[in-house]
């Protein structure tokens, strides 16, 4: 594994090190979304797909509109990016930094209003942060998939699992990548953890608060890849 020196001295080491700390940051939007929003996820689409599935076959008291709003509005985010940044080289770009930095003001502001007034169940105020949160993340789900880190797509960890199974020793693999399929799956462990942590400590407004930490943490992410580029450009 490189040193971490090496590691930020490379453009490919800068972009992993963001895309990494932002599969932290959907942890965190996940885990509220999921116990705040009435079991819904605004990044990770496959549970959607499965919650909606299993409502739809009579299943008890699972939600159905929560997750068709998110899958819908993931899907908008997701387009957004693509045309955004249609054309655009595959590394972080001027619009790279639009895209992840939207996400952040997004999430920072939704949870400033999770804040202010705490969304009730099934009420309109929480249909729109599910929307909203979902087309952010999808607008950040496709910016990183241009960026094109291998194993990091910083909303699901399924196809990294299984990457880092599959590869290792034991699946009779080199371990290729191990370190980094390791951390994806650790940080959008951790993320969840602190999301379902904030909710448990300051209670109903932990969803507010929770989005704000990751849009912060999503602004951080694309002021830090903004500064990086340009340095680069001047040397």
């Amino acid at each position: 594994m490189s040193s971490p020196r090496r590691l930020l001295g490379h453009p490919d080491g800068v972009h992993l090190v963001l895309m990494l700390a932002l599969t932290f940051t959907t942890g965190i939007v996940d885990a509220v979304g999921y116990l705040g929003l009435d079991r819904v996820f605004t990044a990770n689409m496959t549970g959607n797909v499965v919650i909606l599935g299993m409502a739809l076959a009579g299943g008890n008291g699972l939600p159905i509109l929560g997750p068709v709003l998110a899958l819908v509005g993931f899907a908008l985010g997701a387009v957004t990016g693509g045309r955004l940044l249609r054309g655009r080289p595959s590394h972080w770009n001027e619009r790279s930094t639009a895209a992840f930095g939207t996400t952040g003001v997004v999430a920072t502001l939704l949870g400033v209003g999770a804040v202010v007034a705490v969304p009730a169940e099934h009420s309109p105020w929480a249909f729109a942060i599910t929307v909203l949160l979902a087309v952010a993340m999808g607008l950040q789900a496709a910016s990183a998939r241009r960026i094109g880190v291998k194993d990091v797509t910083t909303v699901v960890v399924t196809s990294t699992l299984t990457g880092l199974a599959a590869d290792s020793r034991l699946g009779g693999g080199s371990s290729e990548n191990w370190p980094r399929r390791l951390l994806a799956v650790v940080l959008i462990l951790a993320g969840a953890a602190a999301g379902a942590l904030l909710l448990r400590v300051v209670g109903e407004r932990g969803l507010g608060v929770g989005m704000i930490v990751a849009g912060v943490l999503s602004l951080v992410v694309a002021l830090t890849g903004h500064r990086l580029r340009v340095r680069g450009e001047q040397h």
